[in-house]
């Protein structure tokens, strides 16, 4: 199989392994330019991405097929519901034990609050425990299949941090190096966990917060104000609490260190709008590294939609971040890892 040449990637070789104070990538098939404020250590602005490639393998491994062929090693029930428990799907590092204090992130799967698929970040999950981290993959109500609201995904993504924080030394992990992620409306209610205020579930202990200490955000929904997703001409379905829900409108200077990676053709989460999430952040003092990707589209993370390429691309950029927080140690192993898996 033909493999890809890169230079100058974030996160391959010839790159600082620990950004810090917030950047705006844009990076393409040619040159790279900066489109938004630098911060004051910020990873050189001159990258070039030279890409040549490449034959998949999507008829001879597993790693293609739903949730890349893994299977979490234990299912936790979070919060019960007569319909069905929404649940932890919990990946362990090799030679994980009960009494470890490990890094943990909570990803949530996308599908514009109504569709469901925990096994979208199976194979994320499944690298990072790789490196050492406890992953987990929540599920949680959505329309579909609960005939829920939009905010109750809200609540639930809430919960299911709150859940994790608590239950830390049952679960085997750091409380205090929790990260949080998701893609498109799973971006979305990981990001509103630590910007709205309002849809904490009755039931649930206020006393534990629900606000990571990282977010890791795919082509995230930002925006729910006029216009925005889920309060158009076309959809109308958060027009009456947007204010109470869409991140954008809910920056202070309390939110944590966040990557958020995007493509530049997204016709769902228009990349000018997170241009606009990452000065908010930055104006309030908070750290927000931006990557954007040229010519990828909504999902392009994936490896249904971007290939392996973007899927990797992605995992190390997740990885750089992580190692810039203290989660992770050492470089990232993701062409490495991929290959393994490519050979199942």
């Amino acid at each position: 199989m033909k493999g890809c040449r890169e230079k100058g990637l974030p996160g391959r070789e010839g790159s600082p392994s620990r950004p810090h104070g917030g950047m705006v990538w844009m990076l393409g098939r040619g040159a790279f330019r900066a489109c938004g404020a630098l911060g004051q250590h910020a990873l050189p602005v001159f990258l070039v991405v030279a890409t040549i490639c490449t034959a998949s393998a999507k008829d001879k491994s597993a790693i293609y097929s739903e949730g890349g062929g893994f299977d979490p090693d234990r299912v936790v029930d979070y919060r019960d519901h007569p319909k069905q428990p929404l649940q932890l799907h919990i990946f362990h590092p090799s030679g994980f034990k009960s009494t470890d204090r490990r890094p943990v992130i909570v990803f949530f799967f996308g599908g514009g609050w109504s569709g469901s698929n925990p096994k979208q970040f199976y194979p994320q999950s499944a690298y990072f425990a790789s490196r050492g981290m406890v992953t987990i993959c929540a599920t949680y109500r959505t329309t579909s299949k609960y005939k829920t609201e939009p905010y109750d995904c809200v609540a639930d993504a809430k919960s299911a941090i709150q859940y994790v924080r608590k239950h830390s030394v049952e679960l085997g992990v750091d409380p205090n190096k929790l990260a949080a992620g998701g893609g498109s409306a799973g971006g979305h209610i990981a990001a509103a966990t630590a910007t709205v205020k309002r849809w904490d579930h009755p039931e649930d202990d206020r006393t534990v917060s629900a606000v990571a200490n990282a977010l890791i955000l795919f082509n995230p929904v930002f925006n729910n104000g006029p216009g925005g997703y889920g309060n158009n001409a076309k959809d109308r379905r958060v027009s009456e609490y947007w204010q109470d829900f869409s991140p954008l409108h809910n920056l202070d200077g309390t939110q944590p260190p966040t990557l958020v990676l995007m493509g530049s053709r997204d016709k769902h989460t228009p990349v000018k709008i997170t241009e606009e999430y990452d000065r908010r952040m930055k104006a309030n003092g908070n750290r927000c590294d931006t990557i954007i990707y040229e010519g990828q589209k909504h999902g392009f993370f994936n490896l249904g939609k971007g290939g392996k390429d973007y899927f990797i691309k992605t995992i190390i950029a997740t990885d750089r971040f992580l190692v810039s927080l203290d989660y992770l140690e050492g470089e990232q192993t993701a062409d490495a890892w991929f290959a393994e898996q490519e050979r199942r």
